[in-house]
């Protein structure tokens, strides 16, 4: 065991006296130290009830002979940091948490690992740790959130963030802000919809780190008690066998979880995180593989932002499993997972206790919601290294736009100048300086797409951006683009009133400005130095292009 160059032999004695003073017995230092990596806090309502999920996972693992070791990992939550300084801080917080569970892990040279986390950019961090460490590892994401209820509706954070801009526009009165604000979230969870949280949670499953059913299993549901249990019981398996992540996670995986991501209609932040976590299991994931599989891939369940149903309809119509059961001609199906079988396998086992899908909820290959997948890249002259849109949900008649740029080199300016009503029909927003090295950070512009959304401007403005849009955006909202403003990419060269050409099914995205005029401005061309200090600085110094994943290697 690895855990023996902690506890083993005469000059380890110093050692195991420093653990019996945590509680650890005799008999206990025969058997394998599991790690119980724990984002829970009380900060973030996806991570208020990770504390009962570890308990379980703890149980789980003494049951099966072995010894749980839990500690604490950070966690920054999106909706709270979203539209203010705070964002800047949430995307860099991925590669810190990896960083974080690494110095644990070896430094005390434990056995195997159960990582308990949930939300955008935690689980993310978890699951580049898990490929970098390499060791026995299992993942129990939180759970959804149950959705509100307001006015006879279900609602959740997207519903808040959109009164505002319908408040703004005298659309709801104070009082209905109010009670969206007091109602729509309903405690622990993360956010009801298939927003970046609750995608990854089912790109961790789809890759086979996680129990079948976890990725969709709800955080007030007893069900997630069991499936953490029943992790904590196989890491020590897992441990006991030798199974590591690498020795489950391959590039076909990774298209596994790509084509699944396609089928939901999974959060566009999937083309910064799977990049990032494939690098971490010694792979290259480029963007092409994206757009590669969303036109092979259709588009079968409609789940928030862009459909009608929430987590808690995905739920009770399967889940991850249910979707890759209708996907199976497409998969790859001998992968492993960490259960010990094989996708197959584990889809033949779905069917037989529920041969019959629900089709209300779930479409098919036949009758799919959209022919493609729910993201595409899209390169041109003001994004030659690619840009991310979330296709599956772009009203049809702004699938092609041309309109003139309005340009604002920072969220805030943006957002001041939707409030204030001086963006009209026909515009395309364009926000920059906001990328991995120009924000510095990435933000999420939930905060001005809501507001266009509550104005009634979805369907009639388009915004662009080298920063990157909430798993809660929906409408033509193009971001990830790159090269970004501050390395000189051509986003950084727009001006005001500019044409800017969007054809999403074309895959293009063109600045209609000549080349000799381009190459004027670029010959002036001072990008915007935003002053940052401490993390961000050396953040800013490191990081890569949004189209490798932003990763810091």
């Amino acid at each position: 065991m690895r855990s023996d160059k902690t506890k083993k032999g005469l000059e380890r004695a110093p050692h195991r006296s420093l653990l019996k003073a945590t509680g650890v017995t005799d008999s206990e230092m025969k058997k394998p130290f599991i790690a119980v990596v724990n984002s829970r806090n009380e900060l973030i309502p996806g991570h208020i009830n990770l504390d009962k999920v570890a308990e379980a996972v703890k149980a789980g693992i003494r049951s099966a002979g072995g010894v749980p070791f839990e500690f604490h990992t950070i966690g920054i939550c999106d909706g709270i940091a979203m539209g203010h300084e705070g964002m800047k801080y949430s995307l860099p917080s991925r590669e810190a948490i990896e960083d974080s569970i690494e110095l644990v892990l070896q430094g005390h040279q434990l056995d195997g690992m159960v990582m308990i986390t949930a939300c955008d950019k935690i689980t993310p961090g978890h699951l580049m740790a898990a490929g970098s460490l390499d060791i026995p590892a299992i993942v129990v994401t939180g759970g959804p959130m149950i959705p509100g209820f307001v006015d006879d509706e279900y609602r959740d954070l997207i519903s808040v963030f959109e009164g505002v801009g319908e408040c703004q526009a005298e659309k709801v009165s104070d009082e209905k802000l109010k009670l969206l604000e007091d109602c729509s979230c309903s405690g622990a969870g993360s956010c009801a919809g298939m927003y970046t949280a609750n995608t990854m949670a089912c790109m961790t499953e789809a890759l086979g780190l996680s129990l079948p059913g976890c990725g969709t299993a709800h955080a007030a549901d007893a069900k997630k008690i069991r499936l953490a249990k029943d992790s904590g019981e196989r890491i020590v398996s897992m441990v006991n066998e030798g199974i590591n992540p690498r020795s489950i996670v391959t590039m076909k995986s990774f298209e596994n979880a790509i084509m699944v991501d396609m089928a939901i209609g999974g959060s566009t932040n999937t083309t910064l995180h799977l990049p990032a976590i494939a690098h971490a299991f010694g792979l290259e994931l480029s963007l092409d593989v994206f757009d590669r599989l969303s036109r092979s891939t259709p588009h079968i369940i409609s789940l928030k932002p862009g459909g009608a149903h929430y987590m808690l309809d995905f739920e009770r119509a399967g889940g991850v499993q249910a979707i890759m059961a209708r996907l199976r001609s497409l998969l790859n199906l001998d992968e492993a997972t960490v259960n010990g079988k094989t996708v197959g396998q584990n889809l033949d086992d779905l069917i037989m206790v529920n041969p019959k899908l629900n089709a209300r909820i779930i479409g098919t290959l036949e009758s799919p919601i959209h022919e493609e997948g729910g993201i595409a890249i899209l390169k041109g002259s003001l994004a030659p290294d690619g840009s991310v849109v979330k296709q599956a949900a772009v009203d049809p008649k702004m699938l092609k736009h041309s309109g003139p740029a309005r340009v604002f080199d920072s969220e805030e300016a943006a957002m001041e100048a939707i409030l204030a009503k001086k963006i009209v029909a026909g515009d395309v927003v364009v926000i920059r300086y906001e990328g991995p090295k120009g924000g510095p950070g990435m933000r999420e512009m939930l905060s001005p797409t809501s507001a266009i959304a509550g104005m009634g401007l979805i369907d009639k403005v388009a915004l662009i951006t080298d920063g990157r849009f909430s798993g809660g955006t929906r409408g033509p909202c193009i971001g990830h683009i790159s090269p970004e403003a501050q390395e000189g990419g051509p986003i950084g060269l727009v001006e005001e009133g500019d044409i800017i050409e969007i054809d999403i099914p074309g895959r293009i995205l063109n600045l209609k400005v000549s080349e000799e005029e381009l190459e004027k401005r670029r010959e002036t061309f001072v990008p915007l130095e935003k002053k940052v200090t401490g993390y961000l600085a050396r953040y800013r110094k490191f990081v890569s292009s949004a189209s490798k994943g932003a990763i810091i290697d």
